[in-house]
């Protein structure tokens, strides 16, 4: 007769073979997807990792669906300066290190809070400084987080080998950061962007259900943290009241809405141009709106995704959703009405005009 210790000594082998081979699938997974060891290969390279990483994706998610569901896991968080961020992509030394940059001449930093058209507004300045002819094929720079550094994430091309672009060897800098930890100088310059509380949330819904699988927390968690200081990268009212502030008295520092850039596209590639001292031609105007629109980029999306593939995010999950201004309506009245009383009662007394760009939201 089999006796309980043998039955437990047998359940005890097979955790710990599961745990190690899940511990050498997540070693094998950041070898081929970590800093930007996946932005920079050719496309087809990029095509046929995806394809390893689904195949060992299908022995990792039996194992780790259940573990993460019985154990309640959820997306680790690294913190700075009472900042918080995901871990993997933004360890804390990763935040310190870019919290100390000293800005130069050239650089250029595309701001936002996650999901607030960071990607987009990356792409404007690119072909803006590219005259409309910027090439992120593999006869260029292959991807933009291969020529973008996002400053606070290991996730990425770096600092130090982001390629230069424009007449003036510019660098398009990405960062999430509130104006209490983005690196300032005169000599660089500053594009942010922000968008309606409740359509940013609905899209930060979308992109943590694509990103996290199992370990995406339950809808009143998410509006929890959204209404909160532990909302990564701080919450939106601060982020706009900080930005709005700057912007009041830096003239290098744009602030641009994301429905405006919807409504007026060729409108915000002037504004940008401006800030970056490009004068376009009128063709050369027309190709930068054309290859920052929509369709053009939802067309080429396999170079503008923000993370590298996972074994959770591979099966699928489109980076870009709609490209609509009234995500907002996916959001039910209730929860709606609270993120829009928190970033109400957030902003009383301050300079940002939430009255002016969003009169729901300051009603509420």
């Amino acid at each position: 007769m089999i006796s309980w210790v043998s039955v437990l000594a047998g359940i005890g082998c097979v955790a710990l073979a599961c745990g190690a081979w899940l511990w050498a699938s997540l070693r094998w997974l950041t070898g081929k997807v970590g800093e930007d060891r996946y932005f920079a290969r050719p496309l087809e390279e990029r095509r046929a990792l995806k394809r390893a990483i689904r195949r060992r994706g299908s022995l990792v998610l039996p194992i780790l669906v259940p573990v993460a569901r019985i154990f309640r896991l959820r997306i680790p968080t690294s913190e700075y300066r009472e900042t918080r961020a995901p871990a993997l992509a933004c360890p804390r030394a990763a935040f310190r290190q870019a919290a100390r940059y000293q800005p130069m001449k050239g650089d250029v930093f595309v701001a936002t809070q996650m999901k607030c058209g960071t990607t987009w507004a990356q792409q404007i300045a690119y072909e803006a400084l590219s005259r409309g002819r910027g090439n992120l094929g593999d006869d260029g720079h292959r991807h933009m987080y291969a020529l973008s550094p996002w400053i606070e994430s290991r996730a990425s091309v770096s600092l130090e080998r982001a390629p230069r672009v424009g007449e003036r060897g510019h660098r398009i800098i990405k960062t999430h950061f509130a104006v209490n930890l983005c690196p300032y100088d005169q000599a660089a310059r500053y594009i942010y962007v922000t968008r309606h509380p409740v359509a940013r949330f609905a899209s930060c819904i979308d992109f943590v259900r694509m990103l996290s699988g199992p370990l995406a927390p339950p809808l009143p968690e998410l509006v929890d943290w959204f209404c909160s200081d532990s909302m990564w990268w701080r919450s939106w009212p601060e982020h706009v009241e900080g930005w709005w502030r700057w912007q009041m008295d830096r003239p290098n520092v744009l602030f641009l809405h994301y429905e405006d850039m919807l409504d007026d596209l060729p409108g915000a590639v002037d504004r940008v141009a401006e800030l970056l001292e490009v004068d376009l031609l009128p063709d050369e105007r027309a190709e930068v709106v054309r290859k920052s629109g929509y369709e053009y980029m939802k067309k080429h999306e396999e170079v503008f995704e923000m993370s590298p593939p996972s074994f959770l995010t591979v099966e699928g999950g489109t980076f870009f959703r709609s490209g609509r201004k009234d995500r907002d309506r996916a959001i039910d009245e209730a929860d709606r009405t609270r993120i829009a009383r928190f970033c109400r009662q957030r902003l009383e007394g301050g300079a940002y005009p939430l009255a002016r760009f969003y009169p729901d939201v300051a009603s509420a």
